[in-house]
């Protein structure tokens, strides 16, 4: 009886402190040319330990609800504990009733210099800075968390949103290294977050909610329904788009949902997809050459 006890106690405690992500994590250093160095290897041992054994939230998350992501950053350059280097940081969820999976966010962060001693601790302070290196690596699972429950419930993303200000809040303080601040660009960090959390942009947010939960989700149900949703979505970007032209945050949602959109409406159920491509074109001009290839 004491052992069931204990079992159970176990489990309790197991899925308690269940963490949230399943990330994948790639060091790819060849442009370095020295892609074997050993540094490079624990670099990414310890990352992808850091990243998936750190409890982010606190809320519970089930083996098959953790969200799939994967960081792939590239080392152009280093010299001694200084590191120059990218990171493209993509994530995806389920389609209900279905197999497939949706991408979700797709950033590609070229602001990720950082210092680093083989081996060196890996710890993550909520309201405290401890190097650009876990800086980084947080506001961007933050944005993962924040994302993903979007697609859920309407501005079910706040709480992740804000925590990723507040890292860029504080790690802005005495921090040479860019993508913090608002003089570092138009594509960094802090205009992502900055926009995200602008009511200027509060239809990028509603979209999420509207084109994964109500779109996507009842196509295995109902297909036509679905699309519909989905096209009709797009008009909150037109509206967007019109009271601030050629956003960051719809190049940040059309770099992860270009190829997908493309597919859904070349084929399926009928819907008036020229009034689709027509709206496409004018939002997401550059990715004219997708919409192209959109044929009923």
């Amino acid at each position: 009886m004491r052992n069931a006890i204990f079992f159970i106690a176990f489990l309790f405690v197991s899925q308690g402190f269940s963490q949230e992500l399943n990330c994948s994590v790639v060091v790819n250093a060849q442009q370095t040319g020295n892609e074997n160095v050993q540094v490079f290897k624990t670099l990414e041992r310890q990352l992808k330990e850091f990243i998936n054994n750190t409890q982010w939230t606190n809320k519970t998350y089930k083996a098959q609800e953790k969200i799939e992501c994967s960081m792939n950053i590239i080392i152009t350059d280093y010299n001694s504990d200084n590191f120059e280097a990218s990171i493209q940081v993509q994530s995806s969820r389920p389609v209900f009733n279905s197999t497939y999976s949706t991408p979700v966010y797709n950033f590609n962060d070229r602001n990720f210099n950082f210092q680093y001693l083989e081996f060196q601790n890996l710890l993550y302070n909520a309201n405290q800075y401890e190097s650009n290196l876990i800086s980084v690596l947080a506001f961007h699972v933050y944005m993962i968390l924040g994302l993903d429950a979007d697609t859920f419930s309407p501005n079910g993303g706040d709480e992740y949103f804000q925590q990723a200000q507040i890292i860029t809040n504080y790690s802005q303080q005495g921090n040479t290294f860019k993508g913090w601040k608002l003089e570092d660009g138009l594509q960094t960090r802090f205009i992502l977050i900055d926009n995200l959390l602008s009511p200027t942009y509060k239809e990028f947010r509603s979209v999420m909610y509207d084109y994964h939960l109500n779109g996507l989700d009842v196509m295995a149900d109902n297909p036509k329904s679905g699309k519909e949703k989905i096209a009709s979505s797009f008009n909150d970007l037109n509206a967007m788009n019109q009271r601030r032209p050629n956003s960051f945050l719809l190049r940040v949602f059309f770099d992860a949902k270009g190829d997908e959109i493309a597919d859904i409406f070349n084929g399926g159920p009928s819907v008036n997809v020229t009034s689709v491509i027509d709206i496409l074109n004018r939002i997401a001009p550059s990715y004219a050459s997708k919409w192209r290839n959109i044929s009923f």
